[in-house]
């Protein structure tokens, strides 16, 4: 599954007439179907619920076992999941939020801001409970709050972890995955001097996403409020010392250019050659099966500095929301008491996601997945706001101040790429 698509989409994309989904007509409309819910009368026979999820994403058996349960709930009511395209997606999203033409979507996390903001997105801080939100992971939860109103519920997340060439790993001596930093440093450097290794670690220059965990590891952020305004966060301690471990990593990467993100090239194209040691990166960025069978690569957490915590990480996923023009809100929140039951949870962490409560963390399965999961558990999201998305826009201010201080001064690096984050974020929508 492609967790870089889950990238925000700009705001400014959105359309000015999605704040004026709640009129008073339809707050009367969702009024009256709340009563009737309130005396437990729920009858939804004759409607459909249009559900959209993106490709990919829904684990398999989970729409079967979704629209089974819901259907047989509610009798007479209908499930209709549409599978969308992650190409074009943005403007797909904003007309149909604004249209009422969908009930439920699935939403990156990083993109649900933008849309709360928009005013898109349904607000559900008074269902929070019935939805089990209760036992929701606080950092996956995040994404879904937006100036203490919940928009949406969090669905699952994955995040990045250290793939590693079996064969070369043994070849160098190496017996077991690293515990700490310092053991990780200790195997790149028996790597590095292990014939048919090129290097230890392929890491490019501007793989930001490790960055932004090791930041997050030092108590960190790329950017945070100060009174009203954003300030960018990479001059501060906790950011140098983030940069000296990434900058000691990335120094075992002869071949990973200082000036290059982890897609240029693919890095899944450079570990497929098989003489790299290891990279840092997401499922779909491993080689298929015909280039690198699956049992020569194994799985672990970018180790901490002590062997009790992995590495903070970047969480990439979705969170499932309720459109604010939907005419199905009460059909569409009891939906979503289903969707995100135990049960159904249970099948996205079998289908190596990590679901949105701990409690159900003992179910996910696959040896990523697995590796995934210590440092999901104190990993973040990016700054929570709409703005964040002019962050990202190329040329992007962070992936430009990891190259600029790996190749020359830190402080004038780190002092550019904050004003430059400050000025994005602090724009006006």
């Amino acid at each position: 599954m492609k967790r870089q698509l889950i990238a925000a989409v700009g705001v400014a994309a959105m359309v000015v007439g999605l704040a004026a989904c709640g009129s008073d007509g339809k707050k009367d409309d969702q009024a009256g179907s709340g009563s009737s819910s309130a005396a437990g009368a729920k009858n939804y026979s004759g409607k459909t619920l249009t559900v959209w999820l993106m490709d990919g994403s829904a684990p398999k058996g989970w729409t079967d076992s979704v629209k089974s349960e819901f259907e047989t709930t509610y009798p007479g009511a209908k499930v209709d999941f549409q599978i969308q395209k992650w190409n074009g997606i943005g403007a797909k999203v904003t007309t149909a939020l604004s249209e009422g033409s969908v009930d439920v979507l699935e939403i990156g996390n990083t993109q649900t801001a933008g849309y709360a903001a928009s005013g898109g997105l349904l607000d559900i801080t008074k269902d929070k409970a019935a939805l089990g939100g209760a036992d929701w992971a606080a950092n996956q939860n995040e994404s879904t709050v937006l100036e203490g109103k919940q928009y949406a519920a969090p669905w699952w997340v994955s995040n990045r972890v250290v793939a590693y060439n079996k064969d070369l790993w043994t070849k160098a001596g190496i017996a077991a995955p690293p515990k700490t930093l310092d053991e990780f440093y200790a195997d790149l450097d028996k790597l590095k001097a292990t014939p048919g290794v090129t290097d230890p670690i392929y890491m490019p220059g501007q793989e930001w996403y490790t960055y932004f965990g090791l930041l997050t590891t030092e108590g960190g952020k790329l950017a945070k409020k100060d009174g009203d305004k954003w300030v960018g966060g990479l001059s501060t301690p906790e950011a140098q010392k983030a940069f000296e471990t990434f900058k000691k990593l990335q120094s075992y990467s002869a071949t990973g250019p200082k000036d290059k993100d982890e897609a240029t090239p693919q890095q899944k194209d450079v570990f497929g050659k098989g003489d790299i040691g290891s990279i840092v990166g997401l499922g779909w960025e491993l080689p298929d099966e015909k280039t690198m069978a699956k049992d020569k690569i194994g799985f672990f957490p970018l180790p901490g500095k002590t062997a009790d915590k992995a590495s903070s990480v970047f969480l990439g996923g979705s969170n499932l929301a309720i459109a604010q023009a939907s005419k199905n809100t009460d059909m569409a929140k009891d939906f979503l008491k289903i969707a995100l039951n135990d049960k159904n949870e249970g099948l996205v962490a079998a289908a190596g996601s990590i679901p949105n409560k701990a409690a159900l963390n003992s179910q996910v399965a696959g040896d990523f997945a697995k590796a995934a999961l210590p440092a999901a558990q104190n990993g973040s999201i990016t700054p929570n706001t709409p703005t964040w998305t002019n962050v990202e826009n190329e040329p992007n201010p962070v992936k430009d101040f990891l190259t600029s201080a790996l190749t020359g001064d830190y402080a004038a690096a780190a002092k550019k790429a904050d004003d430059e984050i400050a000025k994005r974020m602090n724009q006006k929508q």
